[in-house]
């Protein structure tokens, strides 16, 4: 098989991480795999094709900015890609972000309809339902079950500074996203596949695939491999990681959290930029984003607690990764977060309740650490092996070519 996937970032990023493995596993079974991409790439298996330049993408992002059409930029890259994707004649193409200031989804759409070749697409969040957001528990809103109008969410990714145009975008969403003959939906998440059967994509099939972690390179390791590379103390330690950490992500939350923590446990956020982890509080350690996964398996494996306060997420691969490490999981009733633990590997608490998290991390911490360890590793081997979940992408595409 030829399959191509399009996504924002190749290899960074979850999804970028996601599609990158699915391509290392098409390699393996000897397939070609080809990842078209917007952003960035750190890719070194699958072949990547970059979707335009520098300038098509500051020319969607002003786009964005001021008509709110976002998705409808890049309209000379996207037909240059197209062409490419004619020569190329992959038997497959698998969608998963396709926001992100690259691609014209109007072009790429009308491609895919008149080429009639069998599409998957993997939903890492909301945006293809909606008129403007990516998230749209954000502001609690539903109007995208019936049509967006007036969004709340205006200010919010992607952002637009002046024009409201969520109706428009979500008319045209529907247009363009409906009618395919061939297209075979799938979310990580129970929660996101609930809300698909309520969008104006429910006549789809849609199937739950989980995302992975690779479960050979995040592991248990010692701890005092991370406690001695950033001289972390001797305290118990609260991990948090996020790619970019923001309100949506928690940021808010832990600076509350920490007013009123024991002050002998450390809390450790990965991912944060210079300017934050200069006015960190004291009792809080800042490190900066590292794709290196030695440093994050070490990170996990230090901390006695992951907690992962975010307030909009789908089935975040953080919550996998530590569990991978052996350690449990605090994380918000938010999206399909609370899927990837059980009453033995975490706790999960009420959206913004701070004093919630530090109950459940005080649990936590009461519990015997290696029993801990133990079931949250084993939960990871059964359920979030990325060799096992990834291999079902595999499964699915060669139904769709024996069709």
């Amino acid at each position: 098989m030829k399959i191509l996937q399009i996504n924002t970032s190749v290899n960074t990023s979850a999804p970028g991480r996601i599609a990158s493995a699915i391509g290392c596993l098409l390699i393996d079974k000897g397939h070609e795999s080809f990842i078209a991409y917007g952003r960035s790439s750190r890719e070194k298996e699958s072949t990547v094709i970059k979707i335009g330049n520098s300038k098509d993408l500051i020319g969607h992002l002003i786009y964005t900015r001021v008509f709110d059409r976002h998705g409808f930029g890049s309209i000379r890259a996207t037909k240059r890609f197209v062409n490419q994707l004619i020569e190329l004649n992959p038997d497959i193409i698998h969608l998963h972000n396709i926001h992100g200031y690259f691609i014209h989804i109007g072009v790429l759409f009308s491609y895919l309809k008149k080429v009639g070749k069998p599409i998957v697409w993997t939903f890492h969040d909301c945006w293809p339902f909606t008129g403007h957001c990516s998230y749209f528990d954000r502001a609690d809103c539903l109007r995208w079950q019936s049509e967006c109008f007036e969004c709340p969410l205006k200010y919010g990714y992607p952002a637009s500074w002046f024009i409201d145009n969520s109706r428009s975008n979500f008319l045209k969403k529907k247009e363009l996203f409906t009618g395919l003959n061939d297209i075979n939906l799938v979310s990580p998440s129970n929660w996101l596949a609930k809300h698909l059967t309520n969008s104006f994509l429910q006549q789809y099939a849609i199937k739950v695939i989980n995302n992975g972690v690779d479960i050979g390179k995040f592991k248990p390791v010692h701890p005092n491999y991370a406690r001695d590379k950033y001289i972390l103390s001797g305290k118990n330690i609260i991990l948090g990681v996020a790619n970019i950490w923001s309100k949506r992500k928690g940021y808010d939350d832990f600076m509350k959290l920490r007013t009123i923590l024991d002050p002998g446990i450390e809390i450790v956020l990965v991912g944060l930029n210079s300017g934050q982890i200069r006015n960190l509080p004291q009792g809080i350690r800042g490190i900066s984003r590292t794709e290196c996964v030695e440093d994050l398996v070490a990170l996990y494996s230090a901390a006695d607690v992951f907690v992962n306060p975010t307030w909009i997420d789908n089935f975040p691969t953080v919550n996998l990764e530590a569990l991978a490490c052996g350690t449990p999981v605090v994380t918000y009733d938010t999206g399909g977060s609370p899927e990837s633990i059980d009453d033995k590997t975490g706790i999960v608490v009420p959206k913004g309740d701070v004093f919630g998290l530090k109950t459940a991390i005080m649990s936590i911490l009461l519990k015997d650490r290696k029993g801990l360890a133990r079931d949250c590793r084993s939960r990871a081997e059964r359920r979030y092996n990325s060799l096992t979940q990834y291999s079902e992408y595999l499964k699915l595409y060669e139904s769709l070519t024996s069709c």
